[in-house]
């Protein structure tokens, strides 16, 4: 599996985190995520998989949390893992990443995970806005097919 991201620390236990993201397209806009902590940034929407939870099913929420959107038509494009510290959790994390892309359906409602907000954007504002270099590459291999 392709790994993006920091380097590993020699000598650091890290804790496994499967987490499930996606590429929202909409026409020719995309929809990603603001985190305005613990560091702010732009991320595709999504996070980790709760124990006994599908890769979907968290998915679901986790976008909808970060959005207010529902979304469908999910398609896997593939995963990624990386390395980091999560300072929210104060754990260091392998994690492993499952991509889809998928179609924003209906706006529910705003965020309601803090700190948190909704942006479209074209796919060149995009791209250039994400701060992963995971997340980069698979919204970079959407706009390729596109074009």
């Amino acid at each position: 599996m392709r790994r993006f991201g920091e380097q590993v620390v020699a000598g650091q236990r890290y804790r496994l985190r499967p987490g499930a993201y996606a590429v929202l397209m909409r026409g020719d806009r995309f929809l990603l995520t603001h985190q305005a902590e613990p560091t702010p940034e732009f991320q595709l929407p999504g996070g980790g998989i709760d124990p006994g939870e599908g890769a979907l099913t968290a998915l679901n929420r986790e976008v909808f949390e970060e959005t207010g959107w529902s979304i469908t038509g999910h398609r896997r494009l593939g995963a990624y893992r990386r390395f980091t510290y999560m300072p929210e959790y104060d754990r260091w994390a392998e994690k492993v990443c499952h991509i889809y892309l998928a179609r924003p359906a209906l706006r529910r409602g705003p965020p309601s995970e803090p700190g948190h907000t909704a942006f479209w954007m074209s796919g060149a504002e995009a791209l250039a806005a994400l701060s992963n270099s995971g997340d980069r590459h698979f919204m970079a291999k959407v706009l390729r097919n596109l074009g």
